[in-house]
């Protein structure tokens, strides 16, 4: 008798642990797992199309030519939205530019350069990219606990490269 009640505590103390944690969970895959891959790994690349002051971003799309003079080439490639690349406090970070909640190549977030979030046009979710790895700060993306696709950014050569 006393293992059973032992047995039924243990199970119980198991299902509030595991539904706390996955409560708190983002999932940060809903948007498609298109290829990237972003060469900015020499001195001049990084020096041109770079960022280096905290909250500096640049926005890279290879289909809408985004920036118009980046050496795009066969082996370039910039996700399911195009790329925001933004300069963090510890380093270059990157993430996916569709919206996670809208997950549609045409809807993309834009920066609000008076906080540095990511705010979708249709839902009006806003993220933090700067700070939260790319997690919701408010709107329906809170709601489905989504957060935006975040891409490596790996030293290479004096510059970086983007990948997934």
């Amino acid at each position: 008798m006393r293992f059973h009640k032992l047995f039924l505590a243990f199970a119980a103390l198991l299902t509030l642990v595991t539904a706390t944690t996955s409560c708190d969970h983002i999932d940060n895959k809903s948007v498609p797992n298109f290829s990237v891959r972003i060469d900015l790994g020499n001195y001049a690349l990084w020096n041109t199309y770079g960022v280096n002051g905290v909250g500096d971003y640049r926005i890279f799309n290879r289909m809408k030519q985004i920036p118009a003079n980046f050496p795009y080439n066969v082996n370039t490639y910039t996700g399911f939205g195009g790329v925001l690349l933004m300069m963090g406090i510890d380093g270059p970070l990157a993430y996916d530019l569709s919206c996670p909640v809208e997950i549609n190549q045409e809807v993309i977030l834009s920066i609000d350069a008076e906080n540095f979030n990511a705010v979708c046009p249709r839902c009006h979710s806003r993220f933090d990219p700067l700070m939260g790895n790319g997690g919701p700060l408010s709107g329906v993306a809170i709601n489905n606990k989504v957060g935006m696709r975040q891409y490596r950014v790996m030293p290479n050569n004096g510059g970086y490269t983007i990948v997934n």
